[in-house]
Protein backbone atom coordinates (compact mmCIF):
# COMPACT_ATOMS: atom_id res chain seq x y z
CA UNK A 1 0.00 0.00 0.00
CA UNK A 2 1.17 3.53 -0.78
CA UNK A 3 0.87 5.97 2.13
CA UNK A 4 0.75 9.74 2.48
CA UNK A 5 2.77 11.17 5.37
CA UNK A 6 -0.38 11.30 7.53
CA UNK A 7 -3.08 8.65 7.28
CA UNK A 8 -6.24 9.40 9.27
CA UNK A 9 -8.78 6.66 9.98
CA UNK A 10 -12.34 7.49 11.05
CA UNK A 11 -15.52 5.49 11.28
CA UNK A 12 -18.55 4.70 13.38
CA UNK A 13 -18.22 2.65 16.57
CA UNK A 14 -17.42 -0.94 15.67
CA UNK A 15 -16.25 -0.13 12.15
CA UNK A 16 -12.87 -1.67 12.97
CA UNK A 17 -10.75 1.43 12.34
CA UNK A 18 -8.47 0.78 15.32
CA UNK A 19 -7.59 -2.70 14.08
CA UNK A 20 -6.85 -1.27 10.64
CA UNK A 21 -4.71 1.49 12.17
CA UNK A 22 -2.63 -1.11 14.03
CA UNK A 23 -2.14 -3.22 10.91
CA UNK A 24 -1.27 -0.20 8.80
CA UNK A 25 1.38 0.82 11.31
CA UNK A 26 2.95 -2.64 11.02
CA UNK A 27 2.82 -2.44 7.23
CA UNK A 28 4.23 1.08 7.15
CA UNK A 29 7.14 0.13 9.41
CA UNK A 30 8.34 -2.25 6.67
CA UNK A 31 8.73 0.77 4.38
CA UNK A 32 9.89 3.55 6.70
CA UNK A 33 12.23 3.98 9.65
CA UNK A 34 10.21 6.53 11.63
CA UNK A 35 6.58 5.53 12.20
CA UNK A 36 4.14 7.00 14.70
CA UNK A 37 0.66 5.76 15.57
CA UNK A 38 -1.64 8.06 17.52
CA UNK A 39 -4.96 7.25 19.18
CA UNK A 40 -7.07 10.41 19.26
CA UNK A 41 -10.18 8.57 20.45
CA UNK A 42 -11.48 10.38 23.52
CA UNK A 43 -14.51 8.20 24.20
CA UNK A 44 -12.70 5.13 25.58
CA UNK A 45 -13.92 2.39 23.18
CA UNK A 46 -13.48 -1.34 23.71
CA UNK A 47 -10.41 -1.72 21.50
CA UNK A 48 -7.47 0.64 21.91
CA UNK A 49 -4.19 1.03 20.08
CA UNK A 50 -2.58 0.84 23.53
CA UNK A 51 -3.48 -2.87 23.62
CA UNK A 52 -0.67 -3.35 21.08
CA UNK A 53 1.85 -1.13 22.92
CA UNK A 54 4.26 -4.01 23.54
CA UNK A 55 4.42 -4.92 19.86
CA UNK A 56 4.87 -1.29 18.88
CA UNK A 57 7.80 -0.94 21.26
CA UNK A 58 9.44 -4.11 19.93
CA UNK A 59 9.15 -2.82 16.35
CA UNK A 60 10.26 0.72 17.15
CA UNK A 61 6.86 2.29 16.42
CA UNK A 62 6.10 5.35 18.53
CA UNK A 63 2.67 5.40 20.21
CA UNK A 64 0.73 8.47 21.34
CA UNK A 65 -2.47 7.98 23.34
CA UNK A 66 -4.30 9.31 26.35
CA UNK A 67 -2.80 8.36 29.71
CA UNK A 68 -6.26 7.04 30.60
CA UNK A 69 -6.38 4.60 27.67
CA UNK A 70 -7.23 1.08 28.79
CA UNK A 71 -8.54 2.28 32.16
CA UNK A 72 -12.04 2.73 33.51
CA UNK A 73 -11.55 6.50 33.59
CA UNK A 74 -13.48 8.25 30.84
CA UNK A 75 -11.84 11.68 30.61
CA UNK A 76 -11.73 13.47 27.25
CA UNK A 77 -8.05 14.41 27.57
CA UNK A 78 -5.38 14.24 24.89
CA UNK A 79 -1.61 14.49 25.45
CA UNK A 80 0.36 17.48 24.18
CA UNK A 81 2.37 15.08 22.00
CA UNK A 82 -0.40 15.13 19.40
CA UNK A 83 1.13 18.32 18.02
CA UNK A 84 4.25 16.36 17.05
CA UNK A 85 2.09 14.78 14.32
CA UNK A 86 2.18 18.03 12.39
CA UNK A 87 5.39 19.55 13.79
CA UNK A 88 7.74 16.62 13.03
CA UNK A 89 7.53 16.08 9.30
CA UNK A 90 10.28 13.46 9.12
CA UNK A 91 7.95 10.73 10.44
CA UNK A 92 5.09 8.78 8.88
CA UNK A 93 1.89 8.87 10.93
CA UNK A 94 -1.15 6.62 11.29
CA UNK A 95 -3.95 8.32 13.22
CA UNK A 96 -6.87 6.48 14.82
CA UNK A 97 -9.20 9.46 15.03
CA UNK A 98 -12.13 7.94 16.88
CA UNK A 99 -15.66 6.76 16.47
CA UNK A 100 -18.50 9.02 15.33
CA UNK A 101 -18.50 12.83 15.40
CA UNK A 102 -17.69 13.08 19.11
CA UNK A 103 -14.54 11.05 18.65
CA UNK A 104 -13.46 13.30 15.77
CA UNK A 105 -13.44 16.44 17.92
CA UNK A 106 -9.81 15.92 18.97
CA UNK A 107 -8.79 16.02 15.33
CA UNK A 108 -10.04 19.60 15.11
CA UNK A 109 -7.05 20.75 17.18
CA UNK A 110 -4.58 19.88 14.42
CA UNK A 111 -6.77 19.80 11.32
CA UNK A 112 -5.66 23.21 10.02
CA UNK A 113 -1.99 22.21 10.15
CA UNK A 114 -2.73 18.90 8.44
CA UNK A 115 -4.60 20.62 5.62
CA UNK A 116 -1.88 23.22 5.25
CA UNK A 117 0.81 20.55 4.77
CA UNK A 118 -1.53 18.74 2.35
CA UNK A 119 0.19 15.36 2.56
CA UNK A 120 -2.57 13.28 4.11
CA UNK A 121 -5.28 10.71 3.42
CA UNK A 122 -8.53 10.98 5.37
CA UNK A 123 -10.07 7.51 5.21
CA UNK A 124 -13.65 6.60 6.10
CA UNK A 125 -13.83 3.03 7.46
CA UNK A 126 -17.20 1.42 6.77
CA UNK A 127 -18.89 -1.73 8.03
CA UNK A 128 -22.38 -2.63 6.79
CA UNK A 129 -22.83 -5.14 9.60
CA UNK A 130 -22.99 -2.47 12.32
CA UNK A 131 -26.51 -1.40 13.45
CA UNK A 132 -26.28 2.30 12.50
CA UNK A 133 -24.47 1.89 9.17
CA UNK A 134 -26.38 -0.92 7.46
CA UNK A 135 -27.08 1.03 4.26
CA UNK A 136 -25.42 3.72 2.18
CA UNK A 137 -27.74 6.53 3.29
CA UNK A 138 -27.18 6.06 7.03
CA UNK A 139 -23.46 5.50 6.53
CA UNK A 140 -23.03 8.73 4.57
CA UNK A 141 -24.95 10.60 7.27
CA UNK A 142 -22.37 9.41 9.81
CA UNK A 143 -19.61 10.39 7.39
CA UNK A 144 -20.84 13.98 7.12
CA UNK A 145 -21.12 14.29 10.92
CA UNK A 146 -17.51 13.19 11.32
CA UNK A 147 -16.32 15.62 8.65
CA UNK A 148 -18.03 18.51 10.40
CA UNK A 149 -16.56 17.61 13.79
CA UNK A 150 -13.05 16.87 12.52
CA UNK A 151 -12.96 19.83 10.10
CA UNK A 152 -11.43 17.70 7.31
CA UNK A 153 -13.17 16.16 4.32
CA UNK A 154 -12.74 12.46 3.60
CA UNK A 155 -10.55 11.54 0.64
CA UNK A 156 -11.03 7.76 0.47
CA UNK A 157 -12.89 4.70 1.81
CA UNK A 158 -11.85 1.38 3.31
CA UNK A 159 -14.50 -1.33 3.29
CA UNK A 160 -14.12 -3.26 6.54
CA UNK A 161 -17.50 -4.98 6.61
CA UNK A 162 -17.20 -7.96 8.93
CA UNK A 163 -18.81 -9.93 11.74
CA UNK A 164 -15.66 -10.42 13.78
CA UNK A 165 -14.67 -14.02 14.35
CA UNK A 166 -17.89 -15.16 12.62
CA UNK A 167 -16.97 -13.55 9.30
CA UNK A 168 -17.25 -15.83 6.29
CA UNK A 169 -15.90 -15.02 2.80
CA UNK A 170 -19.52 -14.63 1.64
CA UNK A 171 -20.09 -11.80 4.15
CA UNK A 172 -17.23 -9.82 2.67
CA UNK A 173 -18.27 -10.46 -0.92
CA UNK A 174 -21.87 -9.40 -0.17
CA UNK A 175 -20.61 -6.09 1.22
CA UNK A 176 -18.98 -5.00 -2.04
CA UNK A 177 -22.22 -3.58 -3.51
CA UNK A 178 -22.73 -1.52 -0.34
CA UNK A 179 -19.19 -0.13 -0.52
CA UNK A 180 -19.47 0.61 -4.24
CA UNK A 181 -22.74 2.48 -3.71
CA UNK A 182 -21.13 4.72 -1.09
CA UNK A 183 -18.17 5.28 -3.40
CA UNK A 184 -20.43 6.25 -6.31
CA UNK A 185 -22.54 8.65 -4.24
CA UNK A 186 -19.61 10.39 -2.55
CA UNK A 187 -17.10 10.18 -5.41
CA UNK A 188 -14.51 8.74 -3.01
CA UNK A 189 -12.28 5.85 -4.13
CA UNK A 190 -12.22 2.53 -2.25
CA UNK A 191 -8.57 2.09 -1.28
CA UNK A 192 -9.01 -1.51 -0.17
CA UNK A 193 -11.28 -4.06 1.41
CA UNK A 194 -9.89 -5.20 4.75
CA UNK A 195 -10.03 -8.95 5.30
CA UNK A 196 -9.20 -11.15 8.28
CA UNK A 197 -5.95 -12.94 7.41
CA UNK A 198 -7.70 -16.25 8.18
CA UNK A 199 -9.98 -15.86 5.16
CA UNK A 200 -7.68 -13.76 2.99
CA UNK A 201 -6.61 -16.63 0.74
CA UNK A 202 -10.27 -17.43 0.02
CA UNK A 203 -11.07 -13.96 -1.33
CA UNK A 204 -7.81 -12.39 -2.55
CA UNK A 205 -8.50 -13.37 -6.17
CA UNK A 206 -12.13 -12.22 -6.00
CA UNK A 207 -11.94 -8.91 -4.14
CA UNK A 208 -9.92 -6.04 -5.63
CA UNK A 209 -7.19 -4.66 -3.35
CA UNK A 210 -7.87 -7.00 -0.43
CA UNK A 211 -5.81 -5.99 2.63
CA UNK A 212 -5.10 -8.83 5.12
CA UNK A 213 -5.59 -8.02 8.80
CA UNK A 214 -4.15 -9.61 11.89
CA UNK A 215 -7.03 -9.17 14.33
CA UNK A 216 -6.23 -7.28 17.51
CA UNK A 217 -7.33 -8.95 20.74
CA UNK A 218 -8.33 -7.14 23.91
CA UNK A 219 -5.81 -7.22 26.76
CA UNK A 220 -7.49 -6.80 30.12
Amino acid sequence: MIYKRITLLCGHYGSGKTNIAVNMAYDLKKQNEKVLIADLDIVNPYFRTKDSAGEFEDLGIRLICSEYAGSNVDIPAMPQQIYSITDNKDQMCIIDVGGDDRGALALGRISDAIKQENNYEMIFVINCYRPLTRDAESTIEVMREIEEAGKIKFTAIINNSNLGEETEPSHIIKSLDYANEISQITGLPIICTAVDSKVYDSVKDIIPNAFPLKLQTKIN
